[in-house]
């Protein structure tokens, strides 16, 4: 019969756990354990090859990598970011995506241990409160966020509160009172959540009120026609749209010109991303930039650095967790200032009060 990691484990006399962490990543496993181990994986001639090697101190020299999806091109710039240097020195990707999904992350996740991968470079729905990335901190693989800007675990991102409020900071400068943010499910991204709230620190420090996001479907190809009439239709419908990603807000120009909306004429639209491809739309995109295939090259510099120094613990500090990239605002002609004589509300000086003094109903 051929034996079992199950056999092995009663073999060393440690459990099917230490084992497993003896296979996936040795180099966290007490030397005298991982004697023990081998031990008795050759005395039961348990010798998967891919186990054999990395048993014998022999790397895979395999990277998985975890995104939410490729059809928005954010994530193929930061994909080509980290293939570009791995495969330079030497290493192969293993992709799996999630679109969203926080039990296909799970498996996602499990999948690629499986395969014993050196290290991992992923974007998750919610990197403070994600189970298996405390279980990954315990046993590893080790591993690198990209685009969660969390104070918590190693990542590389921009400041997504600070990048979304200097983006509506300059919608409000157009004279923008009545701007909403259109984001996908918050469930799903915690960068939907901090642009939210630095949509929210602009609104408030310029006296004017802060709205809900507007949470739609991140994987669909058209709004819903519930959410196009709540845009369009009412007297205190908004005058600009602060979209959480570009793709969402080429998705959103669609569904305003079909309904007869002019851009940026009746409706001023900012992106988040700074995808290139925003600007070859007509009107060229504004949107909130971030630098994507810079953060997967700096996340693969990050994860790299964490496995050549894995077996000296001061290598990878608390205070060099993360990494924050710089943003930028790129101006585009889906932005218009708000003309004084429009019929809907113009922001003046004169009318901008203080956080606290407004009273100001949310708009429907």
């Amino acid at each position: 019969m051929t034996p079992t990691i199950k056999d092995v484990a009663a073999h060393a006399g440690f459990s099917i756990a230490t084992v497993s962490r003896a296979i996936n990543a040795p180099h966290t496993v007490n030397p005298i354990t991982l004697d023990k181990v081998r031990q008795s994986i050759d005395a039961l001639n348990f010798r998967p090859s891919p186990l054999g090697r990395q048993l014998r101190g022999e790397r895979t020299r395999l990277i998985g990598v975890v995104l939410p999806t490729l059809a928005n091109p954010v994530f193929a710039e930061c994909l080509q970011g980290i293939d570009d240097l791995a495969s330079a020195q030497g290493y192969r990707l293993m992709l799996m995506t999630t679109q969203y999904d926080v039990d296909r992350e799970r498996h996602a996740i499990e999948t690629l241990r499986e395969h014993r991968v050196e290290g991992l470079i992923l974007t998750v729905a919610d990197a403070d409160t994600h189970p298996l990335l405390d279980e990954l901190d315990r046993n590893g693989p080790l591993y690198v966020l990209m685009h969660n800007d969390t104070v918590r675990r190693p990542s590389v991102s921009v400041d997504n509160r600070l990048a979304a409020y200097d983006g509506v900071r300059r919608l409000i400068a157009h004279g923008h009172r009545r701007i909403l943010m259109l984001a996908g499910s918050f469930a799903a991204s915690d960068r939907a959540r901090q642009r939210h709230l630095g949509y929210t620190q602009a609104m408030q420090q310029a006296g004017l009120t802060a709205a809900p996001a507007l949470e739609v479907d991140f994987n669909a190809e058209e709004l819903a026609p519930s959410v196009l009439a709540h845009l369009t239709h009412g007297a205190n419908r908004p005058t600009a749209l602060f979209c959480s990603n570009d793709l969402l807000a080429m998705v959103v120009m669609r569904g305003l010109r079909r309904a007869r909306l002019r851009i940026p004429q009746d409706m001023s639209i900012l992106g988040f991303d700074g995808l290139a491809m925003g600007e070859l739309l007509s009107p060229a995109l504004a949107s909130i930039c971030a630098p994507n295939r810079e953060i997967g090259c700096a996340a693969w510099q990050r994860l790299l650095a964490r496995i050549d120094g894995a077996r000296d613990e001061r290598a990878f500090s608390a205070s060099s967790l993360t990494l924050t990239l710089p943003h930028s605002v790129r101006e585009g002609a889906t932005i218009a200032a708000l003309a004084a004589h429009a019929h809907l509300d113009a922001v003046s000086p004169s009318r901008v009060v203080s956080a606290a003094a407004s009273t100001e109903k949310p708009f429907a």
